[in-house]
C-alpha cells in the first residue's frame, strides 16, 4: 500500500515579490466597463496582476543572454522549428556535448535553458503563479494615461489617434507576490544550475508590461534570503565555451 504522507516531495517552491515603482500596464486584451482602450489586466476578485506566461517568458529571455554571454550555444526561441536540435549530421557544432543529451530523449539536444523552461520535445522544469497585488481593489482607483498614435515614417502624431490606457497608481509601491515551484532536474547526476540562471535572470528584469520606455512598469525584486547557490554550479557554468 502507498501512503501519500510518505513520498517525497522534491519540487521547490519559493516565494517572490515584485514591488512597483511607478505605474504598471499589462492589458486585458481590451476594455471592459472602463473608457480605456487597453484595460488593465485583473483576475475574477478584481485584483491586478502580473500573469505568469509574462514573467516566464522575460525570464527565460534573460537567462538565454545569461548562457549566451558564457559561451553555451542555446536554441532559438520562440520558434519552435529552432528550438528543437536533432543529433544528425546537421546538428551544430555547440549542441554536440554531453551537457545537451538528456536521458529519454536520445534523438535530440537540448541546450541549457531548454531543460529548464522547456522546448516543444522537453516538458518544462519550472511552474510559475501569477503575481497578485496584495493590494485591497477597493483601495485602487481607476487611473487613465492618455497617448497618441505616432506615425512611425514621419515622426508626427497621427490625427484622431487619441487613446487611454489604464494603469495601476503611480508610485504606489504596490506589492505583486507569487510562487515559482521548481521541479527535479532531467539530469540528477550532473550539476543542478537551475537556480543560479532563474535568480540571476530574475535580477535582470528591471520592468514588466506596456510602455516601458515611457516610464511604465519599472519595479524590484524581493527574492527568498534562503537562496544559496553552490561554488560548483558556477564553475559548471563558467565551462560555457568551447576550446
Amino acid at each position: 500500500m502507498i501512503y501519500l504522507q510518505q513520498l517525497s516531495n522534491s519540487i521547490k517552491t519559493y516565494t517572490i515579490a515584485a514591488i512597483i515603482d511607478t505605474a504598471l500596464c499589462i492589458g486585458a486584451g481590451g476594455s471592459s466597463g472602463s473608457l480605456a482602450d487597453k484595460a488593465i489586466v485583473r483576475n475574477s476578485e478584481g485584483n491586478l496582476l502580473i500573469p505568469a506566461s509574462q514573467v516566464k517568458g522575460r525570464l527565460r529571455h534573460e537567462c538565454e543572454k545569461i548562457a549566451r554571454g558564457l559561451g553555451w550555444s542555446i536554441s532559438e526561441s520562440p520558434n519552435p522549428e529552432k528550438m528543437v536540435i536533432f543529433r544528425n549530421n546537421n546538428a551544430p557544432d555547440g549542441f554536440r556535448r554531453p551537457e545537451y543529451k538528456v536521458p529519454g530523449y536520445e534523438e535530440t539536444y537540448h541546450c541549457l535553458i531548454s531543460q529548464i523552461f522547456g522546448d516543444p520535445v522537453l516538458p518544462s522544469r519550472v511552474i510559475f503563479d501569477d503575481l497578485i497585488c496584495t493590494e485591497d481593489p477597493e483601495n485602487l482607483p481607476e487611473v487613465l494615461r492618455p497617448g497618441v498614435t505616432i506615425n512611425r515614417r514621419r515622426k508626427t502624431a497621427e490625427e484622431k489617434k487619441l487613446y487611454f490606457l489604464e494603469t495601476s497608481p503611480a508610485n504606489a509601491k504596490l506589492e505583486f507576490t507569487g510562487e515559482i515551484h521548481i521541479q527535479p532536474s532531467l539530469t540528477p547526476q550532473r550539476t543542478d544550475y537551475a537556480e543560479a540562471l532563474i535568480w540571476s535572470g530574475l535580477r535582470h528584469i528591471n520592468a514588466l508590461g506596456g510602455s516601458k520606455s515611457a516610464g511604465l512598469g519599472w519595479l524590484t525584486w524581493e527574492l527568498p534570503d534562503e537562496i544559496d547557490i553552490d561554488e560548483a554550479v558556477w564553475e559548471f557554468l563558467g565551462r560555457g565555451e568551447i576550446k
